[in-house]
């Protein structure tokens, strides 16, 4: 990859934060966004701003047909079926709260199960913690070893009890971990119980294909491949989407009203209330076709070598703990240091221009298992360098210095 073609479509790395120059690694939280998405979105608001479906005037059938253009360019990006599989939302939140609440009034019973695991980010365990706390049902959760690994054979027990849905991260935010997610969705389809992925942190990393994982339903959020905020996606088989009741109510997801009775729009329209997000529907689209013109299997390469290069590095630092050292990780590396916060840490790091995260990481439950208070996480893309990873380095063996 020509990796300063690549960072000069991004503006807002070419800064410097307290008199250095900004290495932004933050990315599991939000990736910064090319210039071509934000020019997409500048695009729409000025020539093509208009309310979409219901209009038979110019601006309104142009943005319509954009904007079902950007879903189906979206289906074909995961090897979707057909567009209609795809439902806009505003990120992998809300496609998890549709899910759980679709699910409620319509598949859970009194005393039902719901199956998660002890990786979880805190949006694919709450939704369904609460909805089944409202049925006096029961939250499985398959346990992790000490390297962040899941326990399939524990996976494979609890399967037996029958859950109603099974509902797994592809890759953890706080450990790194990629999980088996395909073999778990055959081993859950086995007892005929469907399987949602989670896929925040891993559409920006992978090339993602729904039908060879057989998933259910696939969920991922704009913001962390490239795209803008509030915008993301719920695929679903068709089968399942029929199935289930929508998630909000008002117009464009409806077919006919009266006061006596309402119908449902088609899908994926039933499941889309309202006025969408239209122009970060087609900044999503062009995240997309950014990431299709690279080779997707380049640049995964060029981002474990930057992690390989980060674990590495940290490795040499004395005291220094890693959360999470599956052999099969991607994207991020999450660490400790004895005797030191790790929101010391990251503040100390701030002040030397290098961005990371630290905290619990809406993961509170993983930061119990291993028992500590937080981590400090470092998260790689496609456009940060092997110099950023040394500076990163660098300013973490100054900031330990500093604080011991």
């Amino acid at each position: 990859m020509d990796i300063n073609t690549i960072r000069n479509q991004f503006p807002v790395l070419d800064q410097q934060v307290y008199g250095k120059p900004l290495v932004y690694l933050d990315n599991a939280a939000t990736t910064q966004k090319p210039l071509c998405v934000i020019e997409r979105e500048r695009e729409y608001y000025l020539h093509e701003n208009c309310n979409i479906h219901r209009g038979v005037h110019y601006l309104s059938q142009k943005a319509t047909e954009a904007y079902e253009h950007a879903r189906q360019t979206v289906a074909d990006f995961i090897h979707a079926k057909e567009s209609r599989e795809v439902v806009f939302t505003r990120g992998t939140t809300e496609s998890l709260n549709l899910l759980a609440t679709s699910f409620e009034h319509h598949i859970i019973n009194e005393g039902d199960k719901v199956l998660v695991t002890a990786i979880e980010h805190h949006s694919n365990l709450v939704p369904w913690q609460q909805m089944i706390q409202r049925h006096h049902g029961k939250l499985l959760v398959v346990p992790m070893d000490d390297n962040g690994v899941l326990d399939l054979d524990c996976y494979e027990e609890l399967l037996k009890e029958s859950p109603k849905i099974v509902s797994i991260a592809h890759i953890s935010n706080v450990l790194g971990t990629v999980n088996p997610v395909k073999e778990m969705i055959g081993m859950a389809h086995q007892s005929g119980i469907p399987v949602v992925i989670d896929g925040a942190q891993s559409i920006a990393h992978h090339a993602i294909d729904v039908q060879d994982l057989d998933c259910d339903f696939f969920v991922f959020s704009g913001h962390k491949m490239y795209a803008p905020m509030g915008i993301g996606g719920l695929y679903g088989k068709t089968e399942w989407l029929k199935k289930l009741p929508p998630y909000q109510f008002g117009g464009e997801m409806v077919d006919t009203v009266s006061f006596e009775k309402t119908t449902f729009n088609v899908l994926p329209f039933k499941f889309e209330a309202g006025t969408p997000n239209v122009g970060a529907a087609l900044g999503l689209e062009t995240a997309v076709q950014f990431l299709q013109s690279l080779d997707r299997g380049e640049v995964e390469r060029y981002e474990a070598q930057l992690l390989l290069s980060a674990i590495q590095k940290l490795s040499e630092i004395e005291g220094i703990r890693f959360i999470g050292e599956a052999e099969q990780r991607s994207g991020l590396v999450s660490f400790i240091i004895d005797g030191i916060h790790p929101y010391d840490l990251g503040t100390i790091i701030d002040k030397m221009g290098v961005a990371v995260r630290t905290g619990h990481h809406c993961a509170e439950p993983v930061m119990t298992r291993f028992g500590i208070p937080g981590t400090v996480r470092a998260s790689f893309a496609l456009y940060n360098t092997m110099e950023e990873v040394d500076i990163f380095v660098n300013a973490v063996k100054r900031a330990a210095m500093m604080l011991r």
